[in-house]
């Protein structure tokens, strides 16, 4: 492009531009660039120029020549796919009224902040350093799947809203960071897509505000980030799916609200996550999906949990804050059926703290929910476990049975003495024992068979006897299952 084909607005930009120097067209730093439109020829820069610029602009010797502008208004679409640009790239708070093309593209540098497009495409750009689009506002999509950045990508309070949007408004899947991936504050109508994504550092969605109501609001399926990833105070309406993510640090859903009504809120099926922390936020409106994921530490508060969770293969090393055990059993019957393992796990993270009050309870719940699945006859003969022996995890229930049926046969048989069978070798009649022997299936004083009652205290022994064998079998059966979680 020849120099007499420049405005004096080009003229001073490409004056600039070799020397690296700023050009700065703003007349007040508080100036909307969303106004952009209508600013006039003497801060109005057409693309093509910028392209001839940063593809063979002048440069003087010594200097580092960098296109750095700002309050312009660009024309024209600003074409670069496939371009190699070897100069630092800053158009801040410039207005531009055609999407950047910027596809399979090789920069060094590039800062749009708080500039305002109808969209950008850079599918595949490359950026040797970092990507800034600090409270950028776009309003159509911004297309960086399968982009390579060996800095961070800056995405700091930006807006996204794309009306006509048919797919995501932010597309990332399958992009490399070799640092952070930082937007705390973004505001994303629409979908956000991490599909594939790696991460060298955090991910920060810290006050993000993602809104896809009835849809998915981030899709971060198969998600790797070498750090944390950070939802603290975030506003999600719409699912949540980290399916099979990756994040040895912390997943910090810390004082979020996660809503998709009549939906999955969060799905972190499969994944392998250090800290999992939900607290001290509202109550999660949808389901909360942890199938098949592995925990180091999972922080989760009792009062955030929704009406219905999945747990199922959840594996976790511990559980805080401790809580007692009534606290977050309902949490286990929220789940679909009976699912032995979920209930494993507690008791697991309650014995590995040294509350085994808390863990018998968790077993005993468990037995209670297993009852539930059984027919007639096991839901029977569970009721008498738990009635006379806390399915053995309240062995001194037993005894109190014991004693007070002792108490029972021994007033009735004290006061009307059962005829002996044999009165010359019969003994001296004793109540407590005669009542002892009819209780106890197995220890025998010599009483029960020297004498026989009448009538009713006939009955009375009966019941003794039955009582006595039913008391032994639970009592069994109770240790033994005691025993066998050992």
């Amino acid at each position: 492009m020849e120099i007499n084909d420049l405005t004096p607005a080009e003229a001073r930009v490409r004056r600039a531009f070799a020397t690296g120097s700023a050009v700065d067209f703003r007349a007040a730093d508080d100036e909307d660039p969303a106004d952009g439109g209508a600013w006039g020829p003497e801060r109005t820069v057409r693309a093509g120029v910028l392209r001839a610029l940063l593809l063979d602009g002048p440069r003087e010797d010594g200097e580092v020549a960098a296109l750095s502008l700002a309050g312009a208004r660009v024309t024209g679409p600003l074409e670069l796919q496939s371009a190699t640009v070897d100069h630092p790239v800053r158009l801040r708070h410039c207005h531009f009224d055609d999407v950047p093309r910027l596809h399979a593209a090789r920069l060094r540098e590039l800062n749009l902040s708080e500039s305002v497009l109808p969209g950008l495409i850079s599918h595949a750009v490359r950026v040797d350093g970092v990507l800034r689009l600090t409270r950028t506002r776009f309003g159509g999509m911004v297309r960086l799947a399968g982009a390579e950045i060996t800095g961070s990508l800056y995405l700091e309070s930006a807006q996204i809203r794309a009306p006509d949007a048919e797919g995501p408004v932010l597309q990332l899947n399958q992009a490399v960071l070799g640092a952070d991936l930082w937007a705390p504050g973004l505001r994303a109508a629409g979908e956000v897509r991490l599909n594939g994504a790696r991460v060298a550092g955090t991910v920060n969605l810290t006050d993000a505000v993602l809104g896809r109501p009835g849809g998915t609001a981030l899709q971060a399926e198969t998600l790797a980030a070498e750090s944390d990833v950070l939802l603290r105070h975030a506003d999600v309406r719409g699912r949540l799916e980290l399916r099979g993510a990756r994040i040895p640090g912390r997943l910090d859903l810390s004082h979020a609200r996660l809503a998709n009504p009549g939906g999955t809120a969060l799905r972190a099926s499969s994944c392998v996550i250090g800290e999992l922390w939900l607290r001290q936020g509202p109550v999660v409106e949808g389901v909360l999906n942890l199938r098949r994921a592995q925990v180091d530490v999972l922080f989760v508060e009792p009062e955030v949990i929704p009406a219905r969770v999945q747990l199922n293969d959840l594996t976790y090393t511990s559980l805080v804050p401790h809580e007692p055990a009534e606290r977050r059993l309902p949490m286990l019957e929220k789940g679909d059926g009976y699912l032995p393992f979920i209930y494993e796990q507690l008791t697991a993270s309650y014995r590995r703290i040294g509350d085994d009050d808390a863990a018998r309870l968790v077993q005993l719940a468990k037995q209670r929910r297993r009852r539930r699945t059984l027919p007639w006859y096991g839901r029977v003969w569970g009721h008498l476990q738990d009635v006379t022996v806390g399915y053995g995890f309240r062995p001194l229930r037993a005894g109190g049975w014991l004693l007070s049926l002792l108490a029972v046969g021994s007033l009735a048989y004290g006061l009307h003495h059962p005829p002996p069978l044999k009165p010359e070798e019969a003994p001296d009649f004793d109540a407590v024992f005669y009542t002892l022997d009819l209780l106890l299936p197995v220890i025998s004083f010599g009483q029960e068979n020297a004498f026989s009652p009448e009538g009713r205290y006939q009955t009375l022994s009966y019941v003794l006897i039955i009582t006595g064998w039913i008391l032994a079998t639970t009592v069994l059966t109770g240790l033994t299952r005691t025993v066998s979680r050992q």
